[in-house]
């Protein structure tokens, strides 16, 4: 009896020694990894989206804020478009930044429509508008039953150095037209392209 327990014991003891060896030699490679993961975060953070093919690359790959279709100015005052997605409900959303320069407060006044449904609306885009040249036809901004413009508008004044953003809906031209010109007050007009919402 006592040399099967010796034997199971130094077997024991053996297999101990063999688990205890693997943990160490494993704690030793894993402490190789965690020396080097602030460079291989650091490498992979700095290139997001530069062809790694992952899902999460692939979101950041989305049409950047900043991308700018069309830029307008009109004096002092500075107009980009950095979006017009037609969406499958039958309507097109332009939207983009408006940009003071000059030295007093701006309000939209001239960018109002002239029409007397949509005189409530005040400083906004309600006089902004779509043309299809090669259709030969003109897009309105869209209203509500009330009158309101589906558009920014512009309830205070923008600021001389001051950037803000807007949006104006309008009905979308047919699916065949993808080039539309952008028109506002006195702006001069700037063609862009429509992109293709789900």
């Amino acid at each position: 009896m006592d040399i099967r327990r010796t034997t199971t014991t130094r077997r024991a003891m053996a297999a101990v020694a063999i688990a205890a060896g693997l943990v160490l030699t494993l704690a030793g490679c894993g402490g190789g990894e965690d020396d080097d993961e602030p460079d291989r975060t650091g490498s992979s953070s700095s290139s997001p989206g530069k062809g790694g093919g992952d899902e999460e690359s692939k979101g950041d790959e989305a049409p950047p804020a900043d991308k700018v279709l069309a830029e307008t100015r009109d004096g002092d005052v500075g107009v980009k478009i950095t979006s017009a997605l037609r969406d499958g409900g039958g309507f097109v959303t332009v939207s983009g930044t408006v940009t003071n320069n000059g030295d007093r407060s701006w309000m939209g006044a001239d960018w109002a429509s002239d029409e007397r449904e949509l005189r409530s609306n005040g400083g906004s885009l309600s006089g902004a508008s779509l043309v299809d040249t090669e259709g030969k036809k003109k897009y309105l901004v869209l209203r509500d039953t009330s009158g309101r413009c589906l558009c920014t508008k512009f309830d205070g004044r923008v600021k001389q150095g001051e950037t803000a953003n807007w949006f104006a809906q309008f009905p979308a031209p047919p699916e065949g037209t993808g080039t539309v010109t952008f028109q506002v007050g006195s702006m001069p007009p700037a063609p862009l392209d429509i992109s293709e919402g789900e």
